[in-house]
């Protein structure tokens, strides 16, 4: 009954309740349910919790695509929960096993790396699933500061401190220890936010000079790949970038896949396409599809200002079991895989120069992926700009979960955001992961602004490798090296 209330909790931080002081109240109650059990049960808790967080986390993955393979949409939610809920299972017996093994004042410590190690681990490789991080939902919170040094995952560290510390005093509450313990991490954690909050760069912002706009277009997914949403698309994408060209902007981003078709086999469309891009005197970013002979891919077409295509950005990150079938000898067999797209993938960050200042792009599912921003940031970009179709998921939590990781993205990286979502939420993102410019969603809207030079932060220089490493490094030493004098 705890693990269950405390996951609900948990997922109530995320938007759209966006309750983000509810994350280390249920994360308390994850630690609680977990500590003292056996590592077998603390496995078995762990995994029932994580499936109830990640269905409520997730819940909005079916919208729209659950109707094309329904009365089977339900798994487009259950099944990455159920996959993800491993996480949660392993750091449950994780826990379970640091409280059995390692000394008392320590074990909460190494149950705080255990789950912001595990929260990493599941954030990565080709079935990576990078949403529903605890982190996501502090960035508006005092922990924000601390995503400049060590990262998302390090603040998902931060914030479990104390609720594990708490957790295992309820557990053990005459243990004199642990009570210290407990008064030390709690003043360690707020010692740790105060020198972030002094030392963090992007307290003080330059002020930005690059002037900028995305275009947010409004048509919804329910109509967008017929054709006659294709032509309402190219006109009526040219026409806002025409309005949009008034305040002179250096950039113009429209979202992903726009004009739904393979852009490069069409002359006449690529033509007039640069033809707009030099009568707007702007850098013109547009999302479509890219056939070669190599395969198919989710691109992004650079348009110089002189009416040249300047370049093809190729989308490096699909998303599993959507743009792309991994194991297709096994997965192949499904009745819905002829559904799935066949994507390739890119293999260049797609560092574009707009007038002597450095952008990047990452295409949706890729900012979710800190590491493909932070390799943007390394290759040289001076800022992100991020071209995205959050229509799928309608007026459900998607669109904000997806706007909110964006705000994570700058904090990490110390950088101004371009935000382009072809029904919203676009937007322009400030280094101190605040919109400084938005439109609602369900709304046909340009967003002017201007984005500048990056803040630079240790975590860009750093990456999450070493975030992660000291992390499982620490949990191997405390239950390695601690000995237990409670039970």
């Amino acid at each position: 009954m705890v693990a269950t209330v405390s996951a609900v909790l948990t997922s109530l931080a995320l938007p759209k309740a966006n309750l983000p002081v509810l994350a280390p109240i249920g994360a308390a109650g994850l630690f609680w349910a977990v500590i003292g059990s056996s590592p077998r049960r603390g496995f078995l808790i762990g995994f029932w919790a994580g499936a109830v967080y990640f269905s409520l986390a997730f819940s909005w993955f079916s919208e729209t695509a659950g109707t094309y393979i329904a009365p089977f949409g339900f798994a487009l939610v259950l099944a990455p929960a159920l996959l993800e809920a491993l996480a949660f299972a392993t750091a449950g017996a994780l826990v379970a096993f640091a409280w059995r093994r390692a000394a008392v004042p320590l074990a909460p410590l190494a149950a705080a790396a255990a789950f912001a190690g595990l929260e990493w681990l599941r954030s990565i490789g080709p079935l990576g699933l990078p949403f529903g991080n605890l982190s996501y939902s502090q960035v508006a919170s005092p922990l924000a500061p601390l995503g400049a040094f060590i990262g998302s995952f390090g603040i998902t560290f931060a914030l479990c401190v104390p609720a594990a510390y708490v957790a295992a005093l309820l557990r053990a509450p005459r243990d004199g220890a642990l009570r210290r313990a407990t008064v030390v991490a709690v003043l360690g954690v707020l010692v740790a936010l105060a020198g972030a909050w002094w030392a963090w760069p992007a307290r003080r912002i330059d002020t930005p000079t690059v002037h900028v706009a995305a275009i947010q277009g409004n048509i919804p997914q329910t109509i967008k790949w017929t054709p006659a949403a294709f032509e309402l698309a190219r006109t009526r994408y040219a026409a806002m970038t025409r309005a949009a060209a008034s305040s002179g902007p250096r950039l113009i981003l429209w979202p992903e896949t726009v004009l739904t078709t393979d852009l490069n086999l069409f002359p006449g469309l690529v033509t007039s396409t640069a033809t707009l891009a030099r009568q707007a005197r702007a850098t013109l970013m547009v999302g479509a599809k890219q056939s070669t002979p190599s395969g198919e891919y989710n691109s992004l077409y650079v348009f110089r200002p002189d009416g040249t295509l300047g370049g093809i950005y190729q989308k490096r990150l699909l998303v599993p079991f959507v743009e792309t079938l991994p194991a297709p000898w096994v997965f192949g067999r499904l009745p819905v895989a002829s559904l799935i797209s066949r994507f390739r993938a890119g293999d260049s960050s797609g560092v574009t120069d707009i007038g002597g200042f450095r952008v990047a792009p990452l295409i949706c599912w890729e900012s979710a992926f800190d590491g493909a921003a932070h390799r943007a940031v390394r290759d040289g970009a001076q800022a992100l700009v991020l071209s995205t179709d959050d229509a799928w998921f309608g007026t459900t939590a998607g669109p904000f979960q997806h706007a909110e990781i964006a705000q994570m993205r700058a904090i990490e990286n110390g950088t101004w955001i371009l935000r382009a979502a072809a029904t919203g939420v676009s937007g322009i993102v400030a280094p101190n992961g605040r919109y400084v410019r938005t439109a609602p969603l369900n709304t046909k809207r340009i967003v002017r602004g201007a984005i500048g030079l990056p803040q630079p932060t240790l975590y860009a220089t750093l990456g999450a490798g070493p975030i992660a490493f000291a992390l499982f490094a620490l949990y191997a030493a405390i239950v390695t090296l601690g000995k237990r004098r409670y039970r």
